[in-house]
């Protein structure tokens, strides 16, 4: 299957990998917050979109 060696970089890529996404994410919050205001409103309505797609799929189909 795997190696040690190879099980050993893999989870030291997995840790670095996450210190260095939330490193980037901390440094960029303010310009995050600036960009993207009404992302949250738009995700819920396309959830919400997705959701009365579904109910119209299973009441149609029974």
């Amino acid at each position: 299957m795997f190696s040690t060696g190879q099980l050993i970089f893999a989870g030291l890529f997995f840790v670095a990998f996450v210190v260095i996404t939330i490193i980037s994410y901390q440094k960029d919050k303010k310009l995050h917050k600036k960009n993207y205001k009404g992302v949250k409103w738009v995700g819920l309505f396309f959830t919400l979109f997705i959701i009365i797609l579904f109910l119209i799929k299973y009441f149609l189909k029974n």
